[in-house]
């Protein structure tokens, strides 16, 4: 069974930067593609970010490219949301999936999620 468990989470300035890091075990990581969604309050989860089995592609939503930034490492099974000069509006529960492929917005793994919260 996969598990995936997020950190990095908490409470940040308007225009400063956090890490977010999920660690997979269960499973041969390397196999999987992977992606990061979030859900803020009221609003239904969206994916964000996505990375291929070897991290030889990846996507970030559009109007997220320039400030997050997904990476994977297969030998330590992690894989890593770089977000910066964030916003209030980015303030959300961000959650690690298993998605069924690079950039798919289908997963059969979460998280239990990590907060993020922008403070102005």
């Amino acid at each position: 069974q996969v598990q995936l468990v997020e950190s990095g989470g908490g409470l940040v300035q308007v225009g400063g930067s956090l890490r977010l890091s999920c660690a997979f075990s269960g499973r041969t990581f390397s196999r999987y593609a992977m992606g990061w969604a979030r859900q803020a309050p009221g609003k239904e989860r969206e994916f964000v970010a996505g990375i291929s089995w070897n991290g030889g592609s990846s996507y970030v939503k559009d109007t997220l490219s320039g400030r997050f930034t997904i990476s994977r490492d297969n030998a330590k099974n992690l894989v890593d949301l770089q977000m910066s000069s964030l916003k209030p509006e980015d303030t959300a529960v961000y959650y690690c999936a298993k998605t069924r492929c690079t950039g798919c917005h289908n997963a059969d793994f979460w998280g239990q999620g990590t907060q993020v919260i922008v403070s102005s």
